[in-house]
């Protein structure tokens, strides 16, 4: 094609001079092509001359960030020296090379702080994997919190080819903290200033993000940005879309300085090894410093002081299209960033409203959202092909436990289980709780699956302490539990409450895992060891700390036994004493636990003693024998290998009883089990014979495990069990 782009067909006719449509109008054309189709030629070798040397300059290992070809994407910038040839935009053309090399690592960094931005920071980085095909190296500013709740997640994520590097935030407030700041993101909204200082000296770019961005296109189009660079460009900055910075806004508006409508900071590229060349550090302290001095405060955190130090020095920014942040806070432009869906690279939820904002296209941004909020983060463990992941400790211990597995065998998939790592977000809501400083304090310990929600602000209204639960959801569900949450009064006024999502994978409940989880992640001396189905006694938090004193709990191995009771009813009027509830035992409105079905549970607890203890009575172990019980936080975990239906508390018990617990029922203690429908587990074991058999099995392997484990004093577990 020529320059206007209409294609040129020469037939074998033309090409012939003694042809007799050969004319001498002909020849001129004829000569007049040549000489175009010369300069045609000439420029293609200019352009892979080009290439070729931008190429050879650029070393081969990932690690050093640089691709080995440029961007083609459009913005202000070196646009003009690769003009010919080159398509801007997202169009894909004949022989174009690819924009990052392929095992390229991307460098991310995001500053997250508190319960809420590592909720949010799930859904940015879900993004990224679903469009990525690049290795990834996320570099988080977090605090405590954060890093808490992300480190965890991220271990048991393990998503391949994705790593992970944490910088004390707390430790960088002193640098930012002299910065008055009335924006909402607080002093965590100042500390994108200082990155050149926190990330590793030998890391040259990276690409910083808000954590209230979404991705709509693979982020390796924007890292390979960077090579459309020129001269002092250090800093990649998309326009701001708001008239926040004409101060125009309102009477007496008095924005920081800025470049005309200035630059919004949700997403940053970052060429570090040239900003600390150039003392960026001291460029922007002295700005901030003689600023302060007439606006006493930034209103918009590190964004207006990056906007200070581009008005002083507009050499140092490189212009991204608008595409790669397009705004959604009130009264943006950001519509002008788009024509079609196919436009959209990064959205930015920049205003306080989040999913709330005022926008025309709001639907279609927040149905995007929503699908990577909701999306189920399995599916993103997958492999990147030919890119080597590295070695990694955990997931090499895992599968060489899982090879060691006979796939043949009929309980093959009980046995998977015990290895099945599974996501787990801890604190998915506010949590604030400072134990009782008498350590005397006890955590109610539970765990749930979606189907149980409705018991959660009944027992928030019996038990006033701290409660750390596990729940087993989907991500779908999460959100569900999340909206629920924040619409309960009762929840939103307990900050006591540890919420701890452990995401579904595989086909069986893993309860002993649910319960670990919870167990693992409390803060008193000791906990009560409960079921999502039982409601605990008015005043029995109070009554158990002084039963922990009363009893030693603190020198001495007991589990201390709440007797359990049940009610068929599913309105029932709650007794308020133990005279009460022997009433409504004598009457039939209540039984022990699980008297019609399975006696032996809860027999050794001895209830016609209980009926007129008045002080606490030693029982001993028995078959079977699954209390609920207090005991200190130092107790051994669950045996995960029991999932689903059956063994999973005795088990349990039967390992206090061989650490040489002391079982010690309290007389003035008890607590009532609810009614629901059967749960899908209990339907399983009562169907299916595969199961049954599956669970003798495991039992008769974890007696053998005591056995080895306790040596003579287990023995008589399996003699009991013969018993039984």
């Amino acid at each position: 094609s020529l320059a206007d782009g209409k294609p040129v067909s020469l037939s074998p006719l033309e090409s012939q001079p003694h042809s007799p449509r050969y004319t001498a109008s002909s020849q001129r054309e004829r000569e007049s092509l040549e000489i175009r189709m010369r300069e045609v030629e000439e420029e293609n070798r200019v352009l892979r001359k080009q290439l070729s040397l931008a190429q050879s300059r650029s070393p081969s290992h990932h690690h050093s960030n640089h691709s080995k070809t440029y961007s083609m994407e459009e913005g202000t910038g070196d646009s003009e020296s690769l003009r010919a040839g080159i398509v801007a935009g997202n169009s894909s053309e004949c022989g174009q090379q690819p924009a990052v090399e392929k095992c390229e690592t991307i460098h991310v960094a995001i500053v997250c702080a508190g319960y809420n931005a590592s909720r949010d920071v799930v859904t940015l980085v879900k993004s990224v994997l679903f469009h990525r095909r690049n290795p990834l190296h996320f570099h988080l500013i977090a605090d405590t919190i954060a890093k808490q709740i992300l480190a965890t997640l991220f271990q048991t994520w393990m998503v391949p080819a994705v790593r992970i590097d944490f910088y004390d935030a707390d430790e960088l407030k002193s640098e930012v903290s002299w910065i008055p700041n009335k924006h909402y993101s607080g002093i965590y909204g100042l500390m994108k200033l200082v990155l050149t200082k926190t990330l590793p000296s030998n890391l040259e770019r990276v690409i910083v993000l808000d954590t209230d961005i979404t991705f709509a296109t693979d982020i390796a189009e924007l890292w390979a940005v960077f090579h459309k660079f020129k001269g002092q460009q250090v800093l990649g900055l998309v326009e701001n879309q708001s008239d926040w910075y004409l101060g125009n806004l309102w009477k007496n508006h008095r924005p920081w300085p800025a470049l005309g409508r200035g630059y919004n900071t949700g997403v940053i590229l970052l060429l570090l090894d040239k900003l600390r060349k150039m003392k960026w550090e001291q460029m922007w302290r002295l700005t901030a410093e003689r600023e302060l001095m007439s606006m006493l405060s930034t209103s918009l955190a590190d964004q207006d002081i990056f906007n200070a130090v581009i008005k002083q020095n507009p050499f140092l920014v490189y212009q991204l299209p608008c595409f790669w942040n397009v705004q959604l806070s009130d009264h943006t432009r950001s519509e002008q960033c788009y024509r079609d869906v196919s436009d959209l690279k990064v959205i930015h939820w920049n205003s306080p409203k989040k999913l709330r904002v005022k926008n025309k296209h709001v639907e279609f941004f927040r149905n995007l959202y929503l699908t990577f909020l909701e999306y189920d983060g399995n599916l993103l463990r997958r492999e990147l092909f030919g890119c080597p992941s590295e070695a990694d400790v955990n997931s090499e211990n895992l599968q060489k436990q899982l090879s060691e597995l006979d796939e043949d065998d009929l309980c093959y998939e009980f046995r998977r289980e015990r290895f099945t790592v599974h996501r787990t977000h801890l604190y998915f809501l506010h949590y604030e709780y400072e134990p009782a400083s008498d350590n005397t304090d006890v955590t109610l310990v539970a765990q749930l699956s979606m189907d149980r929600l409705q018991m959660l602000e009944a027992i928030c209204k019996h038990w006033e302490g701290p409660i750390s639960l596990a729940l087993y959801l989907s991500d779908a569900e999460a959100q569900q539990f999340l909206r629920y949450a924040q619409g309960s009064e009762v929840l939103m006024s307990r900050h006591n409450v540890g919420y701890h999502i452990v995401y579904k994978e595989g086909q069986f409940y893993p309860v002993n895992l649910l319960r670990n989880v919870a167990m693992k992640h409390i803060s008193t001396p000791y906990m009560f060891l409960s079921d999502i189905d039982f409601l605990p006694m008015y005043g029995l938090y109070e009554y158990l700390r002084k039963s922990v004193i009363q009893l030693d709990l603190a020198n001495t191995k007991k589990a201390l036994i709440v007797p359990a009771f049940e009610t068929l009813r599913y309105r029932l009027s709650f007794p308020k004493s133990k005279a009460e509830l022997l009433s409504m035992l004598d009457m039939g409105t209540l039984f022990t636990f699980r008297y019609h079905v399975w006696t032996k549970g809860h027999a050794p607890t001895n209830f016609a003693k209980w009926r007129t203890a008045t002080t606490p009575y030693r029982v001993e172990w028995e078959a079977d024998f699954e209390p609920y019980v207090v005991v200190r936080k130092d107790c051994p975990e669950y045996d995960r290998r029991f999932v689903g239906f059956g063994w999973n508390k005795v088990a349990h018990i039967m390992e206090l009883d061989a650490q040489e617990y002391e079982f010690t029922v309290l007389p003035n203690a008890y607590m009532i089990h609810m009614p629901h429908a059967p749960s899908f587990d209990i339907t399983k074991f009562r169907s299916n014979k595969q199961y049954r058999i599956c669970l003798k099995t495991l039992k008769e392997e974890f007696q053998q495990d005591m056995s080895r484990h306790y040596g003579f004093a287990a023995l008589k577990y399996l003699t009991a069990e013969n018993n039984s």
